[in-house]
This record gives structure tokens, C-alpha cells and sequence, in this order.
């Protein structure tokens, strides 16, 4: 069912990436997925590196967070077979690298929360955080994070 979602809105999901750093890309415990946070990587590349409100802007960084949202659901579909099985995405923590004063990370964030909802409906309603940060891994201007039930018990 999400994967005509997905078809029907013209997405197609990236393959999952393998970790760069010593972490799991999807921890769960007892029916909550843990997504670790996704940076917007296309070929190995940030496709527009840098701080948003300098280096970057709002339109390009809102693109970055849609890749961050592919790749997390991504990473939860190796995980669980499919994304039918899950029951409500819980909460998102969007990191702005941001330049000074720059002060719209939720702005920026909103587009993961629209993608979200766009694709599962209610159940991509969510809790969020938009923290602005003066530096991120790789000088990536966007990373996402994600919280999410699922049907599936994982690890106990």
C-alpha cells in the first residue's frame, strides 16, 4: 500500500547506505524504530555543502531534508521488509547547519514534516524538533533523525 503511495506521488526510495561510522542505520526495541540521523549523501555527495542562510538556501536546504526523509525510509524498509508495517512515525529531530542569525530552521524542517504526512497520511503526523547547529558531520547543511512505531516487535 506505501509503495503505491510512494509510485502514485512519483518517489522512488535511494538503496539503503551502509553506515560511514561505527552505528546501526535502524535500531528497534520493542516496536520503535530508532533511525539514525540521515544526511543528505546523493553518490557519496552533499549536493550543496555548507552552512543555510550562507552557502546554502532555504529551497536547496528543503531539498536536502526530502533526501534525508528518502533515505531514512529507506533504511527502515531494508530493516522491516516493508513500510506497511508501520503504525504512526512518532517524532523527527531536523539539525540545521546554520549560519548566524539564521533563524527559519523550521521552515526548512517543515518540508520532512509535508513528505511525511504526504506519504502515510495521518500516520506521518509527528512531534518535532528544528535545531539550528553551528556545525554538522561533513559540513552537510541538513541531517534528519526519526522515531517510528512499527507493527514488528524487533529487539526486545
Amino acid at each position: 500500500m506505501i509503495d503505491k503511495r510512494l509510485h502514485e506521488l512519483g518517489i522512488k526510495l535511494p538503496d539503503p547506505t551502509p553506515p560511514l561510522f561505527n552505528y546501526v542505520p535502524v535500531m528497534i526495541h520493542q516496536g520503535i524504530a530508532y533511525i539514525s540521523g540521515q544526511v543528505p549523501r546523493v553518490n557519496g555527495v552533499i549536493p550543496y555543502p555548507g552552512k543555510v542562510g550562507q552557502d546554502v538556501t532555504i529551497e536547496q536546504a528543503r531539498e536536502l531534508a526530502e533526501i534525508c526523509v528518502l533515505k531514512g525510509l529507506s533504511c527502515l524498509k531494508a530493516e522491516i521488509g516493508s513500510l506497511d508495517e508501520v503504525i504512526q512515525v512518532l517524532k523527527v529531530t531536523g539539525y540545521v547547519q546554520s549560519a548566524p542569525g539564521f533563524t527559519e530552521q523550521p521552515k526548512i524542517i517543515d518540508v520532512v514534516s509535508e513528505l511525511l504526512e504526504k506519504i502515510f497520511g495521518e500516520k506521518g503526523r509527528h512531534a518535532r524538533t528544528a535545531v539550528g547547529a553551528s556545525e554538522l558531520p561533513n559540513n552537510t547543511p541538513i541531517e534528519v533523525d526519526f522515531i517510528i512505531a512499527v507493527k514488528q516487535g524487533g529487539t526486545q
